[in-house]
């Protein structure tokens, strides 16, 4: 492993340095193993792992590139990381979440498209008026992700969706045990939307706050 690790940081160190930019090729196997001083099976072993967190493309018959390390790519190896969280992990993901979504629904209040704005009341508009548990959350995570989208920081909506996952499950629970989750999260929803609609971050921020404050708070005293 030590070996593999050597040979990871190298590669890293190149593409960190700029020597080997977004999209560059690497050089030949063994040209690359003879200027690193690696093996080649610890270069293969390195580059095997830095493809499964996509800083690196392996093309079959083709060579291996450097991907376009854009967040979303690199931040997906989080978004596998934390569904292996415990369930007693869950209120630490919604307190990340509580610092997160109402700074990217500030940022969204200012950033957003007119269309984007549409597409969201789209959202809202398409919620069923007595809607399922399924329909609640999918609806839910929808509107979020298309907020986070809107606040214009590649960054922090790559790290919002990839908390989705771990506190899915908790708002399908809050839906199914608590009364009124329903309706409660339908009027906040509004609020947000108003909110963004009228360019008004502070507001926004607020409505965000209280949304997933409250998710949070019921959570707490469930478990």
């Amino acid at each position: 492993m030590a070996v593999t690790d050597a040979a990871i940081d190298k590669i890293k160190g190149m593409i960190v340095s700029g020597e080997l930019g977004p999209g560059a090729r690497l050089p030949k196997e063994a040209d690359l193993a003879e200027r690193l001083g690696l093996s080649r099976n610890s270069l293969r072993e390195a580059v095997r792992a830095l493809a499964l967190i996509n800083v690196l493309d392996v093309r079959q018959g083709d060579g291996t590139y450097v991907t376009s390390l854009e967040p979303h790519l690199l931040l997906d190896a989080l978004s596998f990381v934390v569904d292996f969280h415990r369930d007693d992990t869950v209120l630490e993901f919604f307190q990340v979440r509580r610092i997160l979504e109402p700074a990217a629904t500030g940022m969204a209040a200012l950033a957003m498209g007119d269309d984007q704005i549409d597409e969201l009341r789209a959202i809202l508009e398409a919620l069923p008026g007595d809607p399922s548990i399924e329909e609640l959350v999918a609806n839910d995570l929808d509107f979020h992700q298309l907020i986070a989208k809107g606040s214009g920081n590649t960054v922090l909506c790559s790290l919002i969706e990839s908390l989705s996952g771990p506190t899915t499950r908790a708002r399908v629970w809050r839906g199914l045990t608590q009364e009124g989750a329903t309706v409660k999260t339908r009027e906040q929803h509004a609020a947000i939307y108003e909110a963004i609609a009228a360019r008004q971050p502070d507001v926004a921020r607020a409505w965000a706050t209280v949304h997933v404050a409250g998710v949070e708070e019921w959570l707490r005293r469930a478990l």
